[in-house]
């Protein structure tokens, strides 16, 4: 797949989005722009609607959207389903990757890059490609034989999650809570991959969804967002991350 987006060009945007479940909303009128090229990270506190932005932009059944607009590369993409955002581009790494016991790793990821690409890869092609990249994201082989996420330790998930994030060469990566349950060493084999997979795709736009700052200490944001009760109250650079290690959330919730 090519590498031809243009940096000024608008992947993501979200005008007003209110959503929630059921009849209770949750995300109170979100607006957001992100650009080729740039990293946006979402902070706040727990219960302050992180992952329901994520699991609305991608389309999780789950929750409903009761206004605004989702706007990806110029479409409106509120009735798209998961499987269709997929295939035009947009990924999620889970915060919880779920175990498919009795489907290897290298199968998942063939069919996966199938549907992405538009046509059925060859077992070939699909061995070349992951063969680069477990290279690229220094891991075994003998990874990709293993059942998907079954008996993985946290880390280990979350690096196969990378993994497909670089094979899949998506135009938007949704990372929601990518740092949840890691230990400071898996932490940095995690975003290192984040970074090298971030080199070979320098138009692929990231959202970040964390509550810590912690993972901030690997990734270069190009925009951070502080995300109370359902609504985006402030958007800067690194000074606010430096605001919320020190002080937490206080500022933004009296």
């Amino acid at each position: 797949m090519s590498n031809e987006t243009s940096l000024s060009t608008t992947i993501l945007e979200v005008k007003n989005l209110c959503a929630g479940v059921d009849t209770n909303n949750i995300l109170r009128g979100i607006d957001l722009v992100i650009k080729a090229g740039e990293t946006h990270v979402i902070m706040g506190p727990n219960g302050s609607g992180k992952s329901t932005l994520a699991n609305v932009l991608m389309a999780n059944p789950n929750y409903q959207i009761t206004d605004g607009e989702i706007i990806y590369k110029k479409e409106d993409i509120r009735q798209w389903s998961t499987d269709e955002r997929a295939k035009s581009g947009i990924f999620m790494a889970f915060q919880h990757p779920e175990a498919i016991p009795g489907v290897p790793v290298h199968q998942f990821l063939r069919q996966a890059m199938s549907a992405r690409k538009g046509f059925d890869l060859s077992v070939l092609e699909a061995r070349l490609e992951l063969a680069d990249w477990l290279d690229k994201l220094e891991m075994s082989e003998e990874f990709a034989k293993r059942s998907l996420n079954e008996g993985f330790s946290g880390g280990e998930r979350k690096r196969n999650e990378v993994l497909q994030m670089a094979l899949l060469e998506p135009d938007l990566a949704i990372l929601d809570e990518t740092d949840t349950g890691l230990d400071i060493d898996a932490l940095k084999i995690v975003a290192n991959g984040v970074n090298k997979v971030k080199e070979s795709r320098k138009d692929m736009a990231i959202l970040v969804i964390t509550h810590y700052q912690r993972l901030l200490n690997y990734l270069t944001p190009s925009c951070v967002h502080i995300l109370i009760d359902g609504k985006i109250v402030e958007s800067g650079g690194n000074d606010l991350v430096e605001i919320i290690d020190r002080e937490g959330y206080d500022r933004w919730l009296n």
